[in-house]
């Protein structure tokens, strides 16, 4: 193969860049591209391109608030097509999100039609809705027309666009923004216009205030969908000081007492961003896994407000109670993360603070009414100039007829002409117009006005009119001159705009009152069954199929109970509702479920396999009530075995606990409740060996030690008892025998063992 440089369709160029290198550069592009094109917004506007070009579009095509409706369709294709060269699901899915007044504070777009709600479900198509602008976006643009800031050619150069908008209020605070970029990322919640006007007039005052004094003014974000924020004061103070922090975010409730003691639980506002439907999945979820045992149901009444009714399995839980259960395994909480990560003047990545953020906004509003003050005095500058000619053309008005009428050239007569003493008096007053060529002459300007001047326009009271709009106008100027020449009047004057603002959007304006309030909780203790839980008897029944129940009291054990055909009972105890029964498997794993969460005893019950991930091929070896502080003997066929105390048994998850190592055909076969002093072991050759318990080691999990020694066969059973009191069993008659002369069965463990004693039970069973 030749060199590749001997190619001669291969530059230089191919060839010259090294590959770490080229993609490197390449991927910086990327990556600044995504930062600073699309994922962070500009801490001026709070706007990212693609919201800024949604929202000038719509002013372009004349959308006021006051004005009708277009098509969606045609306002994502108007910014695709002039502005925003992406996709139009993409922009489409911007715009309504400015729409959704779940999602955005202040919303920016008015939309007419589905556009999505806040169950989750997706707005209709671009050509079924209708959007207009709304008062809030035109706050946002208000000046654009003023050359109040500075436009760029749009991707292909053919229109101008808005680099960034003039913002009469602190939009990035006042509907927050969210984005992931390359290697940062941004989430900044929704805040009260009303509370922000009002930090900014205060550090128009004092420039140098602290986080602290701001934070008493905006104590917090204020979520379009409501709830209760229960994060402590501190922890605002310090997410604000440093831009990085969290939110925890509660739903509003309360209780609804529906008479004869009972009750229910109205939830009113769900936190922000979580949707409505999938809550309600996780609500039911919670009942069907019965990870909240005191939570008996939850419904949705909700119409165009949000109304969830949960209840209580029973009348006598404490409703607080539930509720941080709830808030504990459910998104009626959440945590809303805080990270001010903007792109300060467009072009800077920053984590900035709260002050940081306000005084971006507050610079570029002085930025703003600088440039719209000077575009105002070249306005004004310009039509003083031409009243100053209309002016000269009413005190000279017959040779300006004159002029018209006969002149070959009128506009180069009239600049031509040396006009008379009192148009020099108006052009010496007139300072700001620049000096005529020759003494009294007009300008071009002047000239062209005077010609374009209609006929009607000639009366006296025009004139009049022509002299009060001089004066105005001249007194405007000399404010204009003053405001750009003094700081103090510029924050003046934005300190009275911005009451403006909080006048139009403040908390005495429809929708500005704060929604999310504040309130203190600490974190959800974990909560003992038995304060949860109403405890009553029940005796527990499981067959040999495994079909699980409770019935009510305590029934006799002897009692006759129906099972399905070709089952049989085979565990049935007396327990409490607050009790949580061991459900230990031949696989060596202990399960736990809690008694008040089994089926009711009217029916045959369930499987216990659906309520615990039991496999199929393990079958059931005890059902034990837990207490605390207990121990169990395990032992497996292969006759190994150990003490484990029950509280290391518990398990938190369907899964349960593996707790005896076990493998090949080997299998769990003893888990029982250790007392006394000795443990008894019986192999399947019928032979018995007693061992001192401390003999055997106290564990969590493993495999154990050997508990006999067997050469043919495996464990039949095991059981401890007080060697003081015997060791007892259940003749082939029924007798309950107790042995006390266990002398030529004591040994040591892993031994052995003698033969059974006489009247041992065939099956090879302590009990």
């Amino acid at each position: 193969m030749s060199d590749t440089t001997d190619d001669p369709n291969i530059g230089p160029q191919a060839i010259a860049e090294p590959l770490r290198r080229a993609i490197g550069e390449r991927y910086l592009t990327y990556a600044l591209s995504t930062i600073m094109d699309r994922a962070l917004p500009d801490a001026r506007d709070g706007m990212k391109p693609v919201h800024r070009r949604i929202l000038y579009a719509m002013r372009e095509l004349r959308l006021s608030s006051s004005g009708g409706f277009r098509k969606s369709a045609k306002i994502s294709g108007d910014v695709m097509g002039n502005y925003h060269p992406h996709g139009d699901a993409a922009i489409y899915d911007a715009m309504a999100r400015l729409a959704q007044d779940f999602n955005v504070r202040y919303p920016l777009v008015d939309g007419q039609g589905n556009f999505g709600n806040i169950d989750g479900d997706n707005p209709a198509a671009s050509r079924y809705t209708e959007a207009r602008l709304t008062a809030a976006a035109e706050a946002l643009m208000q000046g654009l027309d003023e050359n109040a800031v500075d436009f760029r050619p749009n991707y292909d150069g053919t229109l101008s666009e808005p680099a960034v908008l003039p913002a009469a209020f602190p939009n990035l605070l006042a509907n927050g923004s969210s984005g992931i970029a390359v290697g940062m990322a941004t989430n900044i919640p929704p805040h009260n216009i009303g509370e922000l006007v009002e930090a900014c007039l205060h550090l128009i005052k004092t420039p140098d205030a602290r986080d602290e004094t701001l934070v008493n003014m905006i104590p917090g974000p204020d979520f379009p969908t409501g709830g209760v924020i229960v994060e402590p004061r501190a922890n605002i103070v310090e997410a604000y000081r440093t831009g990085r922090g969290a939110f925890r975010l509660r739903a509003r409730w309360h209780v609804e007492d529906l008479g004869r003691g009972t009750w229910q639980i109205v939830v009113t506002e769900i936190p922000y961003q979580v949707q409505k439907s999938r809550l309600i999945e996780k609500l039911a979820e919670l009942i069907q896994t019965r990870k909240v045992p005191v939570f008996g149901d939850v419904r949705d009444e909700s119409a165009d407000d949000v109304r969830l009714i949960i209840e209580p399995k029973s009348k006598n839980v404490d409703p607080e109670l539930l509720m941080g259960m709830l808030f504990r395994n459910s998104d009626l909480e959440v945590r809303f993360s805080l990270n001010m990560n903007v792109l300060i003047d467009g072009r800077t990545p920053k984590v900035c603070s709260l002050k940081e953020v306000l005084r971006a906004f507050l610079d570029h509003r002085r930025d703003v009414l600088q440039r719209r003050s000077k575009h105002r005095l070249e306005k004004i500058d310009h039509r003083l100039e031409v009243l100053a000619g209309f002016i000269t053309a009413f005190l000279n008005l017959d040779r300006v007829i004159d002029i018209i009428r006969y002149d070959e050239d009128p506009k180069a007569a009239l600049m031509r002409e040396d006009w008379t003493r009192e148009f020099v008096r108006a052009m010496s007053e007139a300072d700001y117009v620049s000096p005529p060529e020759g003494p009294g002459e007009l300008t071009e300007v002047q000239a062209d006005a005077i010609l374009n001047m209609r006929l009607r326009s000639l009366r006296r009271l025009e004139e009049m009119e022509l002299l009060r709009e001089q004066a105005a106008l001249r007194e405007e100027r000399s404010g204009l001159m003053a405001l750009l020449g003094a700081e103090a009047l510029q924050w003046s004057k934005i300190a009275e705009e911005l009451r403006e603002v909080r006048k139009s959007f403040g908390k005495d304006a429809p929708n500005g009152a704060r929604r999310t309030d504040f309130a203190e909780a600490g974190e959800v203790e974990e909560v003992p069954l038995e304060a949860m839980i109403e405890r009553e008897p029940v005796t527990v029944v499981c067959s040999k199929m495994g079909w699980i129940r409770a019935m009510k009291g305590h029934i006799a054990l002897d009692s006759e109970l129906k099972f399905k055909d070709g089952d049989e009972g085979r565990f049935i105890f007396h327990a409490e509702t607050t009790d949580r029964l061991l459900i230990c498997g031949t696989n060596g794993r202990v399960y736990t479920v809690t008694a008040a969460n089994l089926p009711g005893g009217r029916g045959m019950g369930e499987p216990l396999r659906l309520m615990i991930d039991l496999p199929n091929e393990a079958g059931i070896v005890e059902i034990l009530i837990h207490r605390p502080g207990d121990k169990l003997l395990v032992a497996s066929t292969a006759g190994d075995g150990f003490l484990v105390p029950t509280d290391e048994v518990l398990a938190q998850t369907r899964a349960g606990k593996v707790v005896l190592n076990v493998k090949d055909d080997v299998k769990a076969h003893v888990f029982r409740k250790a007392t006394g002093d000795h443990v008894a072991v019986v192999g399947e050759n019928r032979k018995v060996l007693v061992f001192a318990m401390e003999e055997l080691p106290e564990m969590a999990r493993g495999k154990g030690v050997r508990l006999q020694k067997y050469k043919d066969g495996g464990l039949s059973d095991a059981t401890t008892f007080t060697l003081a009191d015997g060791l007892s069993w259940k003749d082939p008659a029924g007798r309950t025998r107790t042995e006390t002369d266990l002398a030529e069965w004591l040994g040591k463990r892993a031994s052995a063992g003698r033969m059974a004693p006489r009247g041992f039970p065939r099956d090879n069973r302590f009990n």
